[in-house]
């Protein structure tokens, strides 16, 4: 165990040196306003986004800080705190650090007070909330798998995920998974979080019917980063096991936690789907990237039609 541990630590080191090693580069932006009619997802980063829909604006996984501790960033966070539009709710899908960032829900938190409007709410998976009780929340909501929450319109429902939830090293009675957001009128909307490929798609696919899939493609290589992460023709499989409408990309080019090269996963991922025949359904965000889902397309879901409008 001790060996373990130490190797896990040297391999840190090194991913913390090459953090380091290039200059940060891309620049946020300003989300567009969006109405209450509409869906938009944007992409912050990493696995970070804001979902606006059913009139609920929804942080999932916000990583705005530049360092996890001495991990840096290669790419900025594609939002800053101060442009955010006002947060309901945050979705935290693991204790991780490149997925719960203290300093990033505590600042969230105090723009929501620092504007005069209450604290959003965060929802976490089992065992979590001691992690996010002193952030400045208005509540905190532990969620297992399958279970549903109904808040302001919205049902948001916890999903299984085949991976680890330890903060450190030995608190591994924490949970992880991930979400699936449904507004009355609107697209499903699947976050995994981090996870590996699994049986679990075809079910979460059966059962919630997600429209808009959310899935990670990155830190893949060694093979045996494969028991906790997808590559991304794994990725591309789930997806398809899913039945969604449309996936996004995840999980890539933000941190440096895997070997494969930082420019690697999305074209492999363009290339499978291509080859797969489902190319037009892949739709990568770059950071601070607004999709627009306008009420069209949302009517287009049923139809089997894609209408969805790039912002």
């Amino acid at each position: 165990m001790a060996i373990a541990r130490s190797s896990k630590l040297k391999q840190l080191w090194r991913l913390v040196r090459e953090s380091h090693a290039e200059p940060l580069t891309g620049e946020p932006r300003v989300p567009p306003p969006v109405v209450a009619e509409d869906t938009a997802v944007t992409f912050i980063g990493h696995s970070s986004f804001l979902v606006q829909t059913g009139g609920q604006s929804i942080l999932i996984d916000p990583v705005l800080a530049t360092r996890l501790i001495l991990l840096r960033r290669q790419r900025r966070a594609g939002i800053r705190v101060r442009d955010l539009p006002d947060i309901d709710a945050v979705l935290l899908t693991h204790a991780h650090m490149d997925h719960l960032n203290r300093p990033s829900l505590r600042a969230v938190t105090h723009e929501m007070r620092r504007r005069g409007l209450p604290a959003p709410v965060a929802i976490v998976p089992r065992a979590v909330t001691d992690l996010v009780r002193t952030l400045g929340f208005s509540a905190v909501h532990e969620l297992d798998w399958w279970q549903s929450l109904p808040y302001n319109g919205l049902s948001i429902t916890a999903t299984p995920a085949k991976h680890w939830g330890a903060r450190m090293f030995k608190d591994i009675h924490r949970g992880f998974g991930g979400y699936v957001i449904q507004a009355h009128g609107g697209p499903a909307i699947y976050h995994s979080g981090d996870t590996a490929y699994f049986g679990g798609f075809r079910e979460i696919g059966a059962r919630l019917r997600p429209e808009i899939a959310l899935l990670p493609i990155g830190a893949y290589f060694p093979d045996s980063y494969r028991a906790v992460h997808t590559s991304p023709e794994e990725a591309l499989r789930a997806f398809q096991d899913l039945k969604a409408e449309v996936m996004i990309p995840m999980h890539f080019g933000t941190f440096r936690l895997g070997r494969e090269p930082m420019t690697e996963p999305l074209p492999r991922l363009l290339a499978a789907a291509e080859r797969a025949g489902v190319r037009s359904q892949i739709k990568p965000l770059s950071e601070g990237e607004t999709w627009l889902v306008s009420q069209n397309a949302i009517e287009g879901f049923a139809e089997g039609t894609e209408r969805l409008v790039a912002q």
